[in-house]
């Protein structure tokens, strides 16, 4: 038995940000797709962009209106900045007959008939390249069996070979369960839902349920709708990342601050500053991402915790003036609203900066307000480590702030237990020594080869940062409660005192 090579399938661009990434390509070509999911969710939006795409490439595209009203459609266009200019829309309303007046025969049976016959001419007619059927829940009704109403798909399906056409089906969610029977009947089936969390704006993800015959990227695809349509952020995959990597320290300008960690940090690896409020650890990280723009490296910040304006006012308290480096597109300062961005669309921003702008650092601050950002905090783990692997395979050293609860208690505890995941750990601590509160720096962890194992002290004031020779009598660190242990007429080292 000679087996036949299977046929190379065309692929139609559905002229959706991102969508296309998630298909692999595409939708194939004469095929029937359903479009699932809650009203509001974006099904017409996405289903109008399928179609205008096609019209911008010379097709014909036909929309099929069974609920939305001409002026629905064209508020939709304004609202995004569109022209329906080449676009036929078709517009099949209801005789809205009631139907106790009559006995003879139920109205929506003939009604059914009709529509179905006036929507085959128009494509009989026009022969359009992409049709779009909005929606199947009219249709569904008029069936009023689930019989009639398979047939009347069947039909379209059949019909596929003569149109030489895509046809896109939206339909809403049923409550309850799903419409298997339409699932069963289509090619393809995109679901898109619209979350509400308890706080913020509301979430949107889509989903490729099916697919028959190929390949997609499955898993939930966070997306939103913004002036211009639907804009999808596909799931990372840090495995299609791999690139080679130059292993070699990173510099944050500070020789001491170097020596804790054997000379720095080392390209695409990931490093965590943790510790109680106020410590020093976005001052830290500020100075690393410096160093790189100082270098001629690219270097991104994305404050989750503070506004831009502080943030540079913090760090020129401290001697570092951000704007020259800013002004040269160097650094990038981006204030993120944990309550407006969603994780998928995060990384998508972190991609940009690194595969489009080059970016050598990046600084993620903090990891809390990152955590904020998650609807449903189980998965956050494995979308962190997922964007560390990302990074680190493209060469970036990532800093990770991260806030301990509890300010100068031995119980200081992060929200997450994200230590594992990064490459190298820095933990700062209060301490109190001759009445005064410090601080105390220490690197805890480090996988690119040995650290210092000791214990120093961390200064920030007007001259800048400083890190201090060694507490060689310091102790309690781990505990939480560092103390200084030298004799009652013993005076605690001061950085940069001889």
């Amino acid at each position: 038995m000679v087996v036949s090579e299977p046929t190379r399938l065309e692929h139609l661009s559905t002229g959706v940000a991102g969508f296309d990434a998630v298909l692999n390509g595409g939708l194939p070509h004469r095929r029937v797709y359903l479009v699932q999911g809650d009203p509001g969710a974006g099904k017409t939006t996405l289903s109008l962009q399928f179609l205008l795409a096609g019209v911008a490439n010379g097709e014909r595209a036909l929309y099929i209106s069974l609920s939305e009203t001409r002026e629905e459609l064209d508020s939709i266009a304004v609202s995004h900045g569109w022209s329906f200019e080449g676009l036929s829309i078709l517009e099949v309303a209801s005789d809205a007959q009631d139907d106790t007046e009559t006995t003879l025969y139920q109205p929506s049976e003939v009604e059914l008939g009709e529509r179905m016959r006036g929507i085959l001419q128009e494509i009989d007619r026009l022969r359009p390249t992409r049709i779009v059927l909005d929606s199947c829940s009219e249709l569904r009704l008029l069936a009023q069996s689930g019989l009639r109403y398979r047939r009347q798909i069947l039909a379209m399906k059949r019909r596929l070979a003569d149109w030489s056409c895509t046809i896109l089906l939206i339909d809403n969610t049923q409550p309850g369960a799903p419409d298997m029977l339409l699932q069963s009947l289509v090619h393809g089936v995109v679901l898109m839902e619209q979350l509400a969390p308890q706080y913020g704006a509301e979430r949107r993800r889509l989903r490729v349920m099916k697919l028959r015959g190929l390949r997609y990227r499955g898993g939930y695809h966070d997306f939103v709708i913004r002036t211009g349509g639907v804009f999808v952020f596909p799931r990372l995959v840090a495995a299609e990342h791999k690139h080679d990597v130059r292993r070699e320290r990173v510099s944050s300008g500070l020789p001491e601050l170097d020596a804790l960690l054997g000379g720095g940090p080392q390209r695409g690896t990931s490093l965590l500053l943790m510790g109680p409020s106020g410590s020093g650890k976005s001052s830290i990280a500020t100075r690393y991402a410096l160093a790189a723009a100082e270098r001629g490296e690219k270097a991104a910040i994305y404050a989750f915790d503070e506004s831009e304006a502080m943030l540079r006012g913090r760090a020129a308290s401290l001697g570092m003036a951000l704007e020259p480096h800013v002004e040269r597109g160097m650094l990038m300062v981006q204030q993120i609203d944990p309550a407006e961005l969603s994780p998928g669309e995060f990384s998508h921003l972190a991609r940009r900066a690194v595969e489009a702008d080059g970016v050598r650092l990046l600084l993620l601050d903090s990891l809390n307000g990152f955590i904020s950002a998650m609807p449903e905090e189980r998965f956050v783990l494995l979308q962190l480590h997922e964007l560390l692997t990302y990074l680190g395979q493209r060469g970036v050293l990532t800093l990770l702030t991260v806030a301990q609860h509890g300010l100068v208690t031995g119980e200081a505890t992060a929200p997450l237990d994200v230590s594992y995941l990064a490459d190298a750990v820095l933990l700062f601590r209060y301490f109190e020594a001759q009445g005064q509160v410090r601080k105390a720096l220490s690197a805890v962890k480090s996988r690119s080869g040995p650290h210092e194992k000791t214990i120093r002290e961390l200064s920030l004031d007007a001259d800048g940062i400083q890190v201090g020779p060694v507490l060689s009598r310091f102790r309690g660190v781990m505990s939480g409660v560092p103390e200084w242990a030298g004799g009652d007429g013993d005076e605690a080292p001061i950085p940069g005192a001889s």
